[in-house]
């Protein structure tokens, strides 16, 4: 299959958390992120067979993963658990990852999917994949 070009993309976002992985889909064409079920994981491990899947129907040029970063820019712990992650998935599936800074990512889908479906739409899974979403249409709108 012949490599696409920048900007005709298909990009898997992800919101590296330690219990849950949240995961958006979207391409540079369009520039628009839609959401996908977040991943369960152990200590920020998915289920190998869920990832394997997911990389096999979409089919991803490229993967972003947010970087969960101190306010002062700084790593913690979790920083250097999303780059092992980025890192190991990028080179089981062969896929390039770019590494975004997420800094107010879970504010922003918080406040999106309680404006559209108030506090039944807070739940774990959905507030890490819209994340990913918010993460996804920022490496877009910095990439234009």
């Amino acid at each position: 299959m012949a490599k696409k070009r920048a900007g005709e993309r298909t990009v898997l976002a992800f919101d590296f958390g330690t219990i849950s992985i949240g995961v958006a889909v979207g391409t540079e064409l369009t520039r628009t992120a839609s959401m996908l079920p977040a991943l369960k994981a152990k200590d920020g491990i998915p289920d190998p067979e869920e990832m394997e899947s997911l990389f096999k129907e979409w089919q991803p040029d490229i993967m972003v993963v947010g970087l969960p970063l101190n306010m002062d820019g700084s790593y913690q712990e979790v920083t250097y658990k999303a780059k092992k992650f980025g890192n190991r998935t990028s080179a089981k599936f062969g896929v390039q990852v770019i590494f975004k800074d997420e800094r107010l990512s879970t504010k922003s889908a918080r406040e999106h999917l309680f404006e559209h479906n108030g506090y039944r739409g807070l739940t774990k899974g959905k507030i890490d994949s819209m994340s990913a979403v918010v993460i996804l249409e920022g490496f877009f709108e910095e990439n234009a």
